[in-house]
């Protein structure tokens, strides 16, 4: 049985899908960022959302995380490959690398961050939030492809729009966080909810204030993560070119039963 595989990330990833078309959807949350392309990879099913629009017009706090991930599964999506720009927060996690997150701190407020909020209460476990499989998939196709790479790495989501002041800066790292982004919270978990196998992909584009100790490395803006991130997604696109195929087999992870005994609500 061959999985259909989602994809969300930047539109430049418009230009993998074969054979594709725009198709419309609307869910109970609304709708998601933009249309979905739907079409293949290396002969797999796969159906790809813009996170921020195909324009970049939807800041981080706004992205309607829910539709995103409810117009997925209803297209029968049951792997999800997601790739996000991300800060450095130590000095071994350097502009250009990859990182293949395995645990989140959400520091954001105000997002719609469950889909079990009306009439069911679930308390879905999220110690390991992303999915051990395709994580070894893309450790062996990042190996593979001879790309550096941090086969661990915990990111820690802030709301945005707006970067961190330096005191927030050295918090998070004092803290031992590893990268800093505005999108893997509540996406990641919400797919969580759904059952569906989630991969986080962080490509490092800055030092977000700087690295203590050289003074040469200036705080980030938007400008140095786009020319950071562009001089990466051609790598990009040719991993998760390469993770599809592999990722579309069956998989001996739990992710598609993490609402096993997490429903309390009496029916």
């Amino acid at each position: 049985m061959s999985h259909k595989i989602g994809i969300i990330g930047g539109s430049g990833f418009y230009s993998l899908i074969e054979n594709s078309e725009l198709l419309q959807v609307e869910t109970r949350y609304g709708k998601p960022s933009d249309n979905v392309s739907i079409g293949e990879i290396n002969g797999v099913e796969v159906a790809f959302i813009p996170r921020h629009g195909i324009n970049h017009t939807i800041p981080p706090h706004r992205v309607p995380y829910r539709a995103n991930i409810a117009a997925l599964e209803s297209l029968n999506v049951s792997r999800i490959i997601a790739t996000n720009a991300v800060g450095s927060l130590r000095s071994d996690y350097a502009p250009g690398d990859f990182v293949l997150f395995d645990q989140f701190i959400n520091m954001t407020h105000g997002r719609h961050d469950t889909f079990f909020d009306e009439d069911t209460v679930a308390h879905v476990g999220m110690a390991d939030p992303y999915c051990p499989d395709m994580r070894n998939i893309a450790s062996g196709e990042l190996s593979r492809l001879k790309i550096r790479y941090h086969e661990t790495g915990s990111v820690v989501v802030i709301n945005g729009p707006r970067f961190s002041s330096r005191a927030e800066s050295r918090f998070f790292a004092k803290q031992g966080f590893d990268t800093i982004n505005m999108t893997q919270y509540p996406e990641s978990a919400l797919a969580r909810e759904k059952g569906i196998c989630y991969l986080g992909i962080g490509l490092v584009t800055d030092y977000d204030v700087g690295l203590e100790g050289n003074p040469g490395i200036k705080p980030v803006n938007a400008q140095e993560i786009n020319r950071v991130f562009g001089k990466s997604i051609n790598q990009a696109k040719e991993l998760v070119k390469s993770i599809v195929p592999l990722a579309a087999h069956e998989l001996s992870c739990s992710c598609k039963n993490a609402l096993d005994n997490s429903i309390v609500t009496k029916k």
